[in-house]
């Protein structure tokens, strides 16, 4: 895509330090890198195109906003970690842990650019006919992303995503981006118009088109 410089090497896990620090940080530099669904059998990739951060109990839109409880206690955990929730009722949404152990912040993954196994994932989303000329729909949203990756709390809630072992990663391959978009949040009533959801400018597979008070970097 003309926003993004085109240059590979083999994919690598991210460090544990890379999700040490401020989720506005952590967001802004997860867009272009890959979150990878494999269990020894498929493989499904999905560059990372829009992404939103949560902050600890003074972001009233956070989970953490409300201490530590059974539900959100990953935030409270180390960093890299695996935070799914559902809402309404139905859609599960995929966060990674930031910040050091008793600090809570996360990262919301709200849009995927499909990769690889863009067939299972389709099939996951219940999408038929031609896999690829459905890709810009089918991992453009946080529950979107989530059901063709396969991704559940049951499955998914506390896992380490950089461990070696880990059927859920996420990666770096050399991939940069050369424009940043920024805009308030989306979906949310509290804490609505800080600039804390980052999209790479012009890519097709956002969740939303930006509006009026975003700013590009």
């Amino acid at each position: 895509m003309a926003t993004d410089r085109q240059e590979r090497h083999a994919a690598r896990l991210l460090s544990r330090d890379f999700f040490n620090r401020d989720p506005r940080r952590v967001a802004r530099q997860l867009l272009g890198k890959l979150l990878v669904r494999s269990d020894g059998v498929d493989r499904l990739v999905g560059r990372i195109v829009e992404t939103e951060a949560y902050l600890g109990e003074d972001d009233a839109a956070a989970h953490a906003a409300a201490g530590k409880t059974a539900r959100n206690a990953v935030l409270f955990g180390p960093p890299g970690h695996v935070y799914v929730y559902l809402i309404y009722g139905f859609h599960f949404c995929l966060n990674v842990s930031c910040l050091p152990e008793g600090e809570p912040g996360g990262v919301l993954f709200r849009a995927l650019q499909p990769e690889s196994g863009i067939d299972i994932m389709a099939r996951n989303r219940g999408i038929s006919g031609n896999p690829f000329q459905a890709s810009k729909v089918l991992t453009s949203g946080p529950g979107r992303l989530t059901q063709a990756m396969g991704i559940t709390r049951s499955r998914d809630n506390g896992k380490d995503f950089l461990s070696p072992a880990s059927d859920l990663q996420l990666m770096e391959d050399g991939f940069r981006v050369r424009k940043i978009e920024v805009t308030p949040r989306i979906g949310i009533t509290k804490a609505a118009e800080p600039l804390w959801r980052y999209t790479i400018a012009g890519n097709e597979f956002v969740s939303r088109p930006s509006g009026l008070n975003s700013k590009s970097t």
